[in-house]
């Protein structure tokens, strides 16, 4: 689309992912046996036609700037179309980004170099599908100087986002930054509109907004914090409902789906919805493709069928990536990466298993989340007796298992040493 520039804000660290978060970021992380999350929003930037597109990035980026290169390369040189890693360089001074904020103050210069009449600012870290130019169009009828992408959600749930008021014209009137009593939808007292964190600004309203931002005193830098929770007193500010439009391909079942995956509890559901029997998350329309990354492995591969030996290669209600061997081991709801081998008579109930994790014979898990390249030993149960886990792994509070290499001595001489407490 002319006259637009995307910024996507993937610098974050992800503490509430630790220790998923140990040695990427958080836009990096694995999701739905194939993809990383940052590969959500450029897939709808991508299928969008939104082209010209800046990953601001921070946090242990080397993963993630690897994976933009290998799955995400474009021909900047021909149709002025490209995705650009943006590194943080401490443009304005000796600092790294100190919020959503200042992470585009600092970057200024992109949105000189390109002169956009609309900046998209997005986040990289939610599962969604979104035809952003539904976005686009509202935005400019609308003539706003700000939109802010919205969807409906129980207010027992909405304390942990933020929280919008509109007019009958989706005007916001109020907005409110992960309150303890978020406020009711007219006519829905028992939900409340929140930010999905997805922004289209026209370009003049969002240089005021960071120089003004820039320039106070008392702020976190924080988009919603101390932006868009007075922005409306300022500018023109509209909501988009979410949940007004479809994908090309996509059917009513798959209408307003979109998980913040910002903690394990989370991140665990949204990887459980993608092997329901009949998931509002489709990665199989080819009208509106999600893309990453095609492994170069081989064919998924089941071995063994004999049944007195308890040796059966079998999965069911599960997503099984290119490169697994399930070699007399079973799976059931279980989301597996490339690369994964499932040894005889392993049994992996509700789990997620990054690449290269190997399960060995006899080994049971259950609600747990095996990070890249752990080596479960044979026997080992790990899901059943929660107190015990917690002795040796990170649990959640949902009671979901997270299995790092450093929980079984398997870090190398070039990994980084663990923390010396846990971070969240």
């Amino acid at each position: 689309m002319h006259g637009t520039l995307a910024l996507v804000l993937a610098g974050g660290e992800g503490r509430r992912l630790y220790p998923l978060t140990r040695e990427r970021s958080k836009p990096a992380v694995y999701f739905g046996g194939r993809y990383r999350l940052i590969d959500f929003v450029l897939s709808n930037l991508v299928n969008s036609r939104m082209l010209r597109i800046k990953v601001l990035t921070q946090y242990r980026a080397t993963s993630l700037v690897r994976h933009l290169a290998r799955a995400w390369s474009v021909a900047p040189g021909v149709l002025d179309q490209y995705i650009d890693p943006v590194p943080a360089a401490m443009n304005l001074g000796p600092s790294w980004f100190r919020g959503t904020a200042d992470a585009i103050w600092q970057n200024i210069d992109l949105l000189r170099e390109e002169h956009p009449k609309d900046v998209l600012v997005f986040g990289s870290d939610h599962v969604y599908k979104m035809d952003v130019r539904q976005m686009l169009a509202k935005h400019r009828d609308a003539h706003a100087d700000l939109t802010v992408a919205t969807l409906p959600m129980p207010r027992a749930e909405a304390h942990a986002f933020g929280c919008l008021s509109i007019d009958s014209d989706g005007r916001v009137t109020d907005f409110h930054e992960k309150p303890a009593d978020p406020p009711a939808m007219p006519g829905r007292p028992d939900h409340t509109l929140v930010s999905m964190g997805n922004y289209i600004f026209r370009t003049p309203a969002l240089l005021d907004e960071l120089r003004r931002n820039a320039s106070e005193a008392q702020t976190t830098h924080d988009f919603g914090r101390d932006i868009l929770s007075s922005s409306h007193k300022r500018m023109s500010v509209f909501a988009y409902d979410f949940t007004s439009h479809l994908c090309p391909g996509e059917d009513e079942g798959g209408r307003g789906y979109w998980r913040d995956v910002g903690d394990l509890d989370a991140y665990f559901e949204a990887n459980m919805d993608v092997v329901s029997v009949s998931p509002k998350l489709n990665f199989y329309n080819d009208g509106w493709p999600i893309r990453g990354l095609l492994p170069s492995h081989g064919p998924a591969k089941f071995t063994f069928n004999d049944s007195g030996e308890g040796r059966v290669g079998m999965a069911t209600d599960s997503v099984v990536g290119a490169g697994a061997i399930l070699s007399g081991g079973q799976i059931n709801r279980t989301v597996a990466f490339q690369g994964v081998h499932v040894h005889s008579r392993a049994n992996v109930q509700e789990s997620v298993l990054f690449p290269q994790v190997d399960v060995g014979r006899d080994a049971r898990l259950r609600r747990c989340i095996v990070d890249k390249g752990v080596r479960i030993p044979a026997g080992e149960v790990i899901g059943e007796d929660l107190e015990r886990d917690r002795n040796r792994f990170a649990v959640s509070p949902g009671g979901v298992v997270v299995v790092a290499r450093e929980h079984f001595g398997q870090l190398d001489q070039f990994d980084p040493p663990p923390p010396q407490e846990n971070q969240g």
